[in-house]
């Protein structure tokens, strides 16, 4: 459930275009007072995965740009959440989402302004903790100088941290599929290591039983219909696991289950062998998303 405070936040960003980089909505958004600004990154950082539609993602793209386009509004941006977010989980992902593009692309004509603000701003200084990236370059030597790593890496551990730790070769495939449903449509915010647990034993399972893995496809099939939730399905588990050593076995669940070959429609597939294109051209044919 989206918090009230949130839901009206949000509110202000289904009124914006929601073409990605349209000039409009980056004018909106550049129109906005950065305390408002904000709340509505906050309020971006905790919607459902499932509930992400066009305007929250021209939303995410403004965001994105930020660091590179306007450096010291995205400084700016991060102060201000600093100063009034409340939840720690969220505050964190300005590292994920903010200061990492924003010292990779602008570090070196930025690295005097972070100074300054860190001076007598232990937040910032705990924030600029969880920044590495060991070029040696001499604005990451200053940022050594001032980030409190030991306070971040702290909380960085405790945040990853699941409360109860997926075991998934123990869990059969209908609970694994509502165990994958409920994953990924969790915010950036909740994730834990669950997540890339989860995400580590698609892999195995795509390399070792591709079979298991189109089962669990199959599963997932059977209770998830949101198109956000599809969209992820067809980019991941389903586009990874097809071959050449599974097209026979794809062909024949698309042929027995129409919501199977509707998924092939998300799958990209441009770079597969001739063979395999070919046989993915005709499974799919108009049906392309």
């Amino acid at each position: 459930m989206v918090a009230a405070e949130d839901a009206e936040v949000l509110a202000v960003v289904t009124s914006v275009p929601e073409l990605a980089g349209d000039e409009e909505a980056n004018a909106f958004f550049d129109s906005l007072p950065i305390a408002q600004l904000a709340s509505m990154w906050c309020a971006l950082q905790r919607v459902s995965r499932r509930d992400e539609t066009g305007s929250i993602w021209a939303a995410k793209v403004y965001f994105d740009h930020l660091p590179g386009d306007q450096p010291d509004r995205a400084l700016d941006l991060v102060l201000a959440v600093l100063a009034s977010e409340q939840d720690k989980p969220t505050v964190m992902l300005l590292n994920d989402k903010l200061m990492q593009s924003l010292m990779f692309a602008r570090g070196t004509e930025m690295i005097d302004r972070f100074e300054v603000e860190a001076l007598d701003n232990a937040k910032l200084r705990w924030l600029l903790g969880g920044i590495h990236f060991g070029t040696g370059k001499p604005f990451e030597r200053r940022i050594d100088g001032i980030a409190d790593r030991a306070a971040w890496n702290a909380d960085d551990a405790a945040r990853h941290r699941p409360q109860h730790p997926l075991d998934c070769e123990a869990i059969s495939l209908p609970q694994l599929a509502r165990i994958w449903v409920e994953q990924y449509s969790k915010s950036d915010r909740d994730r834990d290591d669950n997540f890339f647990a989860l995400m580590d034993f698609e892999r195995d399972l795509r390399e070792e039983d591709p079979d298991r893995a189109i089962d669990l496809i199959l599963e997932i099939l059977k209770i998830e219909t949101n198109p956000v939730l599809l969209s992820m399905l067809a980019a991941g588990p389903m586009e990874d696991v097809i071959s050449m050593n599974t097209i026979d076995r794809i062909e024949r669940e698309a042929a027995a289950n129409k919501r199977f070959a509707d998924l092939l429609g998300g799958v990209w597939y441009f770079r597969a062998p001739e063979e395999l294109k070919a046989r993915l051209d005709a499974l799919i044919g108009d049906n392309r998303w």
